[in-house]
């Protein structure tokens, strides 16, 4: 691959990260109003299952415009992290903002509300936890920094992202015989 190349496929990764990064951002948003609105929860969990699909197609489309229908294994794996890193960076920064700025404990007590549900209960007695074990955690969240949140999910977004580019990379790649 020559630099010019690997600046070419950085550029579209950063674009088609930033499409990525804002439809989890939608997804988030739907998450937080979803605990009032339980539809509109569901809505952002499907589009969020759906997000990788979103990416390979995005990752097919650089492909087949970009590339004139021809990508290695490599470039595909490359392209697919890429991407999934630029979004997990500007969806870290959006989830930073929102857990810094705005939040106020809304998310925490939603939770303990859920909780002190009887539903809740008997389902914490089915899994063998206490309340006061669900409660302790809880609380453990509470003392976690908006930074640290936000830095965790990055990370776990990454290492997803590393994770699928194996088997997308090896269903997209097209060498031209």
């Amino acid at each position: 691959m020559t630099s010019q190349e690997y600046v070419q496929l950085r550029a579209f990764a950063r674009v088609d990260g930033a499409y990525l990064g804002m439809l989890w951002i939608m997804c988030f948003a739907c998450y937080i109003i979803g605990m009032n609105h339980p539809w509109i929860s569901t809505i952002g969990s499907v589009a969020t299952m759906l997000s990788p699909f979103y990416a390979a197609r995005r990752l097919r489309k650089f492909r087949d415009e970009i590339r004139d229908g021809e990508i290695s294994f490599l470039r595909s794996m490359a392209y697919y992290m890429l991407m999934f890193f630029y979004a997990s960076t500007l969806f870290a920064m959006a989830q930073y903002a929102y857990f810094a700025f705005l939040d106020n404990g809304f998310i925490l007590r939603q939770y303990t509300s859920i909780l002190s549900t009887s539903e809740a209960q008997t389902m914490l007695k089915a899994y063998g936890v206490s309340f006061k074990q669900a409660m302790d955690s809880i609380n453990e969240l509470a003392q976690t920094s908006p930074i640290m949140i936000a830095l965790n999910i990055m990370t776990m977004n990454i290492t997803i992202g590393i994770l699928l580019s194996l088997p997308v990379a090896a269903v997209i790649k097209k060498m031209k015989n």
